[in-house]
């Protein structure tokens, strides 16, 4: 039980460098009012990310070779980071894939060393210019910043979320113009109006 108190503070220094302004702020009072899941599921995000780490750090080959994050939206669950073998990229996902709750999973690890800090800094700033530029649409009547989780990895911008069409065609567009952004990978679940 220590271990677990011990793993919470790593993991979210670990998740922090590309997603910023996501995670435990999720459970506020103001993003559940704007938030297109439930209480009860955006909990369960927060606890497959949680339990993702937990396990992850508990696997020594894992926590000293690889770079990993887990980011879960609606049970869909991006996994994203650096790992130097196809073995340990399995393994990764194999734990996360016997998590509960977990719907689908979008495998985006590299095989390669882990990211430098820098580059890891790098992509935090990305993800926050792209949450900065999302809050300034005011073209789109209804649209919310909050409801696109920005991801940043290796200057790859994943977008998440339950969205409208044009929601995700404009969120999309905006991560395409930022400065640094190679690519920009929409995960989105789409509703219609």
């Amino acid at each position: 039980m220590k271990l677990f108190f011990l793993l919470i503070p790593f993991y979210f220094l670990l998740s922090a460098c590309s997603t910023i302004g996501t995670g435990s702020a999720e459970l506020t009072g103001l993003s559940l009012l704007h938030d297109r899941r439930s209480s009860g599921v955006i909990v369960n995000d927060e606890r497959i990310e949680i339990n993702a780490a937990i396990n992850l750090n508990l696997e020594e080959s894992i926590r000293k070779t690889s770079h990993f994050n887990v980011t879960s939206y609606n049970g869909t669950v991006l996994v994203t980071g650096e790992t130097p073998t196809e073995s340990l990229r399995n393994k990764i996902i194999n734990i996360v894939r016997i998590i509960s709750g977990v719907k689908i999973i979008h495998n985006e690890l590299v095989i390669t060393q882990p990211s430098s800090f820098l580059s890891r800094t790098e992509d935090t700033l990305i993800t926050a210019k792209v949450k900065s530029a999302l809050s300034n649409v005011k073209n789109l009547p209804g649209f919310d910043a909050t409801r696109v989780k920005v991801v940043t990895e290796n200057k790859h911008v994943y977008l998440l979320g339950i969205v409208h069409k044009k929601e995700g065609h404009i969120a999309t567009e905006i991560a395409r113009r930022e400065n640094g952004v190679k690519q920009v990978i929409n995960i989105f679940e789409y509703i219609s109006y």
